[in-house]
Protein backbone atom coordinates (compact mmCIF):
# COMPACT_ATOMS: atom_id res chain seq x y z
CA UNK A 1 0.00 0.00 0.00
CA UNK A 2 1.66 3.23 -1.04
CA UNK A 3 2.32 5.79 2.09
CA UNK A 4 -0.05 8.77 2.95
CA UNK A 5 2.69 10.94 1.23
CA UNK A 6 2.25 9.60 -2.03
CA UNK A 7 -1.05 9.94 -2.67
CA UNK A 8 -2.24 12.82 -4.71
CA UNK A 9 -3.93 16.27 -3.81
CA UNK A 10 -7.07 15.15 -4.24
CA UNK A 11 -7.17 11.77 -2.78
CA UNK A 12 -5.84 13.01 0.47
CA UNK A 13 -8.33 15.66 0.48
CA UNK A 14 -11.40 13.35 -0.23
CA UNK A 15 -9.77 10.69 2.65
CA UNK A 16 -9.80 13.71 4.84
CA UNK A 17 -12.97 14.38 4.08
CA UNK A 18 -14.44 11.18 4.91
CA UNK A 19 -13.00 10.70 8.26
CA UNK A 20 -14.51 14.65 9.49
CA UNK A 21 -17.60 13.69 8.31
CA UNK A 22 -17.64 10.00 9.71
CA UNK A 23 -16.90 11.82 12.98
CA UNK A 24 -19.87 14.09 12.58
CA UNK A 25 -22.12 11.27 11.82
CA UNK A 26 -21.40 8.93 14.63
CA UNK A 27 -21.85 12.51 16.99
CA UNK A 28 -25.05 13.53 15.58
CA UNK A 29 -25.91 9.98 15.61
CA UNK A 30 -25.80 9.56 19.62
CA UNK A 31 -25.83 13.06 20.56
CA UNK A 32 -28.27 13.76 23.60
CA UNK A 33 -27.44 17.77 23.30
CA UNK A 34 -27.87 20.45 21.22
CA UNK A 35 -25.51 23.86 21.94
CA UNK A 36 -26.55 27.14 19.43
CA UNK A 37 -22.69 27.53 20.84
CA UNK A 38 -20.59 24.90 21.48
CA UNK A 39 -17.58 26.64 23.13
CA UNK A 40 -19.97 29.12 25.06
CA UNK A 41 -20.19 27.26 28.40
CA UNK A 42 -16.73 26.37 28.82
CA UNK A 43 -14.52 29.51 26.90
CA UNK A 44 -12.95 29.68 30.51
CA UNK A 45 -11.10 26.64 29.87
CA UNK A 46 -9.28 28.17 26.57
CA UNK A 47 -8.20 31.46 28.62
CA UNK A 48 -4.62 31.91 29.36
CA UNK A 49 -1.92 34.12 30.75
CA UNK A 50 -0.53 36.04 27.54
CA UNK A 51 2.90 36.13 29.64
CA UNK A 52 3.51 32.68 30.31
CA UNK A 53 6.34 30.88 29.47
CA UNK A 54 5.53 26.95 30.01
CA UNK A 55 3.96 26.64 26.43
CA UNK A 56 6.80 24.83 24.42
CA UNK A 57 4.58 25.62 20.99
CA UNK A 58 3.89 29.29 21.90
CA UNK A 59 7.41 29.82 22.49
CA UNK A 60 8.15 28.45 18.82
CA UNK A 61 5.72 30.99 17.61
CA UNK A 62 7.24 34.10 19.30
CA UNK A 63 10.53 32.96 18.54
CA UNK A 64 9.22 33.82 14.50
CA UNK A 65 6.87 36.83 15.66
CA UNK A 66 8.59 40.45 14.55
CA UNK A 67 7.53 43.50 15.56
CA UNK A 68 6.31 44.97 12.47
CA UNK A 69 4.28 42.11 11.62
CA UNK A 70 0.58 41.88 11.39
CA UNK A 71 -0.73 38.18 12.36
CA UNK A 72 -4.15 36.48 11.04
CA UNK A 73 -5.05 34.02 14.22
CA UNK A 74 -7.60 32.19 12.55
CA UNK A 75 -10.26 30.22 15.32
CA UNK A 76 -8.75 32.80 17.63
CA UNK A 77 -11.24 31.49 20.48
CA UNK A 78 -10.25 33.33 23.64
CA UNK A 79 -6.77 34.33 22.79
CA UNK A 80 -4.80 31.35 23.86
CA UNK A 81 -2.19 32.61 21.06
CA UNK A 82 -3.88 35.92 19.86
CA UNK A 83 -3.18 38.22 22.97
CA UNK A 84 0.40 36.67 23.68
CA UNK A 85 1.25 37.29 20.48
CA UNK A 86 0.00 40.78 20.19
CA UNK A 87 2.37 41.65 22.54
CA UNK A 88 5.33 40.57 20.23
CA UNK A 89 3.44 41.85 16.63
CA UNK A 90 2.54 44.89 15.20
CA UNK A 91 -1.09 44.03 15.41
CA UNK A 92 -3.59 40.46 15.31
CA UNK A 93 -6.37 40.21 13.52
CA UNK A 94 -8.47 37.62 15.09
CA UNK A 95 -11.18 35.90 13.08
CA UNK A 96 -13.43 33.89 15.71
CA UNK A 97 -17.11 32.60 14.85
CA UNK A 98 -18.36 31.72 17.90
CA UNK A 99 -19.97 34.76 20.46
CA UNK A 100 -18.84 32.68 23.83
CA UNK A 101 -15.15 33.09 23.01
CA UNK A 102 -15.25 36.52 21.36
CA UNK A 103 -16.85 37.54 24.61
CA UNK A 104 -13.33 35.72 26.39
CA UNK A 105 -11.13 37.27 24.10
CA UNK A 106 -12.31 40.72 25.01
CA UNK A 107 -12.17 40.41 28.68
CA UNK A 108 -8.68 39.32 28.16
CA UNK A 109 -8.05 42.00 25.99
CA UNK A 110 -9.59 44.67 28.39
CA UNK A 111 -7.54 42.73 31.47
CA UNK A 112 -4.22 42.77 30.05
CA UNK A 113 -4.24 46.16 28.13
CA UNK A 114 -3.80 44.99 24.68
CA UNK A 115 -4.97 47.15 22.28
CA UNK A 116 -3.92 45.89 19.34
CA UNK A 117 -6.14 42.51 18.25
CA UNK A 118 -8.59 43.27 15.66
CA UNK A 119 -11.53 40.85 15.83
CA UNK A 120 -13.60 39.59 12.87
CA UNK A 121 -16.72 37.78 13.57
CA UNK A 122 -16.98 34.79 11.22
CA UNK A 123 -16.17 31.47 9.85
CA UNK A 124 -12.96 31.30 7.49
CA UNK A 125 -12.39 31.35 4.52
CA UNK A 126 -16.12 33.26 4.88
CA UNK A 127 -14.48 35.90 6.86
CA UNK A 128 -11.77 36.39 4.60
CA UNK A 129 -14.07 39.17 2.42
CA UNK A 130 -14.51 41.06 5.60
CA UNK A 131 -10.34 41.54 5.79
CA UNK A 132 -10.06 43.92 2.86
CA UNK A 133 -7.46 43.72 0.22
CA UNK A 134 -5.39 40.46 -0.04
CA UNK A 135 -2.98 39.17 1.53
CA UNK A 136 -4.13 41.13 4.76
CA UNK A 137 -1.34 39.57 6.81
CA UNK A 138 2.27 38.35 7.19
CA UNK A 139 1.75 35.12 8.91
CA UNK A 140 -1.56 33.16 8.65
CA UNK A 141 -1.69 30.88 11.85
CA UNK A 142 -4.45 28.53 12.86
CA UNK A 143 -4.10 26.50 16.77
CA UNK A 144 -5.77 23.32 16.87
CA UNK A 145 -8.91 24.51 14.68
CA UNK A 146 -8.43 22.44 11.03
CA UNK A 147 -9.42 18.50 12.63
CA UNK A 148 -13.13 18.72 11.89
CA UNK A 149 -12.91 21.24 8.55
CA UNK A 150 -14.23 19.77 5.81
CA UNK A 151 -13.75 20.71 2.98
CA UNK A 152 -10.09 21.50 3.88
CA UNK A 153 -7.92 22.79 1.20
CA UNK A 154 -10.61 25.81 0.11
CA UNK A 155 -9.47 26.43 4.07
CA UNK A 156 -5.70 26.49 3.29
CA UNK A 157 -6.14 28.55 0.56
CA UNK A 158 -8.16 31.05 1.60
CA UNK A 159 -4.97 31.24 4.29
CA UNK A 160 -2.16 31.39 2.11
CA UNK A 161 -3.84 34.13 -0.02
CA UNK A 162 -4.45 36.03 3.16
CA UNK A 163 -0.52 35.88 4.29
CA UNK A 164 2.29 37.96 2.75
CA UNK A 165 4.80 35.45 3.96
CA UNK A 166 4.31 32.42 5.45
CA UNK A 167 1.31 30.14 6.94
CA UNK A 168 1.82 28.60 10.18
CA UNK A 169 -0.61 25.59 11.57
CA UNK A 170 -0.10 24.39 15.08
CA UNK A 171 -1.74 20.83 15.59
CA UNK A 172 -1.53 17.36 17.37
CA UNK A 173 -0.68 14.16 15.92
CA UNK A 174 -4.17 13.32 17.36
CA UNK A 175 -6.79 15.88 17.63
CA UNK A 176 -7.24 17.67 21.14
CA UNK A 177 -10.74 15.97 21.55
CA UNK A 178 -9.08 12.24 21.24
CA UNK A 179 -8.68 12.62 25.63
CA UNK A 180 -12.23 11.42 25.77
CA UNK A 181 -11.84 8.49 22.86
CA UNK A 182 -11.18 5.71 25.72
CA UNK A 183 -14.27 6.28 27.18
CA UNK A 184 -17.00 5.82 23.94
CA UNK A 185 -16.61 2.36 23.97
CA UNK A 186 -17.55 2.42 27.43
CA UNK A 187 -20.05 5.16 27.29
CA UNK A 188 -21.47 4.44 23.87
CA UNK A 189 -20.81 1.02 23.52
CA UNK A 190 -18.53 1.70 20.04
CA UNK A 191 -15.10 3.42 19.26
CA UNK A 192 -14.89 6.82 18.00
CA UNK A 193 -14.26 7.79 14.44
CA UNK A 194 -10.78 9.27 14.77
CA UNK A 195 -10.56 13.11 13.16
CA UNK A 196 -7.48 13.73 10.88
CA UNK A 197 -4.91 15.61 12.42
CA UNK A 198 -1.20 17.03 12.11
CA UNK A 199 0.10 13.85 9.54
CA UNK A 200 -2.76 14.19 7.38
CA UNK A 201 -2.89 18.06 6.84
CA UNK A 202 1.06 17.68 6.46
CA UNK A 203 0.39 15.23 3.38
CA UNK A 204 -2.02 17.31 1.91
CA UNK A 205 -0.06 20.24 1.96
CA UNK A 206 3.40 18.61 0.41
CA UNK A 207 0.84 17.10 -1.94
CA UNK A 208 0.23 20.19 -3.49
CA UNK A 209 3.84 21.26 -3.81
CA UNK A 210 4.96 23.13 -0.79
CA UNK A 211 7.45 22.92 1.37
CA UNK A 212 7.03 22.29 5.33
CA UNK A 213 8.69 22.86 8.18
CA UNK A 214 7.67 21.15 11.21
CA UNK A 215 9.12 21.51 14.62
CA UNK A 216 7.42 19.10 17.19
CA UNK A 217 7.69 19.97 21.02
CA UNK A 218 6.09 18.27 23.94
CA UNK A 219 1.83 18.67 23.88
CA UNK A 220 0.88 20.27 26.73
CA UNK A 221 -1.89 18.08 28.49
CA UNK A 222 -5.08 19.02 29.46
CA UNK A 223 -5.69 19.58 33.23
CA UNK A 224 -9.17 20.56 35.54
CA UNK A 225 -8.69 22.30 38.62
CA UNK A 226 -11.70 19.68 40.04
CA UNK A 227 -13.36 16.02 39.10
CA UNK A 228 -16.68 17.71 38.50
CA UNK A 229 -14.63 20.01 36.05
CA UNK A 230 -13.07 17.20 33.77
CA UNK A 231 -16.34 14.94 33.87
CA UNK A 232 -17.91 18.60 32.10
CA UNK A 233 -15.66 18.65 29.52
CA UNK A 234 -15.66 14.49 28.97
CA UNK A 235 -20.00 14.60 28.92
CA UNK A 236 -18.91 17.26 26.13
CA UNK A 237 -16.67 15.65 24.48
CA UNK A 238 -19.21 12.31 24.50
CA UNK A 239 -22.26 14.48 23.74
CA UNK A 240 -24.23 13.05 26.42
CA UNK A 241 -27.24 14.72 28.38
CA UNK A 242 -26.27 15.68 32.18
CA UNK A 243 -28.25 13.53 35.02
CA UNK A 244 -29.18 10.83 32.03
CA UNK A 245 -28.50 7.00 31.76
CA UNK A 246 -25.01 7.24 29.81
CA UNK A 247 -24.09 10.46 32.18
CA UNK A 248 -24.46 7.96 35.25
CA UNK A 249 -21.89 5.34 33.59
CA UNK A 250 -19.51 8.06 33.07
CA UNK A 251 -19.61 9.01 36.69
CA UNK A 252 -19.67 5.56 37.86
CA UNK A 253 -16.28 4.98 35.54
CA UNK A 254 -14.55 7.75 36.09
CA UNK A 255 -13.25 7.14 39.85
CA UNK A 256 -11.03 4.63 38.25
CA UNK A 257 -10.25 6.18 35.22
CA UNK A 258 -9.10 9.74 36.76
CA UNK A 259 -5.69 10.76 38.31
CA UNK A 260 -4.08 14.12 40.32
CA UNK A 261 -1.55 15.76 38.37
CA UNK A 262 0.13 19.07 40.19
CA UNK A 263 -2.14 20.95 38.39
CA UNK A 264 -5.10 19.59 38.91
CA UNK A 265 -6.83 16.55 37.32
CA UNK A 266 -6.82 14.23 34.62
CA UNK A 267 -7.44 10.70 32.71
CA UNK A 268 -4.68 8.29 33.59
CA UNK A 269 -4.05 7.07 30.55
CA UNK A 270 -4.58 9.20 27.54
CA UNK A 271 -3.57 8.64 23.66
CA UNK A 272 0.53 9.67 23.09
CA UNK A 273 0.76 12.45 20.89
CA UNK A 274 3.15 15.65 20.38
CA UNK A 275 2.43 19.12 18.62
CA UNK A 276 4.18 19.65 15.64
CA UNK A 277 4.03 23.68 14.46
CA UNK A 278 4.07 23.38 10.91
CA UNK A 279 5.31 26.16 8.41
CA UNK A 280 4.99 26.44 4.76
CA UNK A 281 5.17 29.75 1.83
CA UNK A 282 2.49 30.46 0.22
CA UNK A 283 2.34 29.92 -3.25
CA UNK A 284 1.31 32.99 -5.65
Amino acid sequence: MPSIDAAPADRLEALWSERVLANREQAERLRETQLPDFYAPVTAHFVADPRRTDEPALDVLRASARPDHVWLDIGAGAGRYALPLALAVREVVAVEPSAGMRRALQSGISEHGIDNIRMVAGTWPDAASQLGSLPAADVSLIAHVAYDIEPIWPFLAAMEAAARERCIAVLTDRSPASLADPLWPLVHGEARVPLPALPELLAIVRAHGRDTEVIRVERVSRVFETVPALAAYLRRQLFIAEGGAKDRRLLTLLPDLVAPDERGWTLAEQPEATTGIMTWMPSR
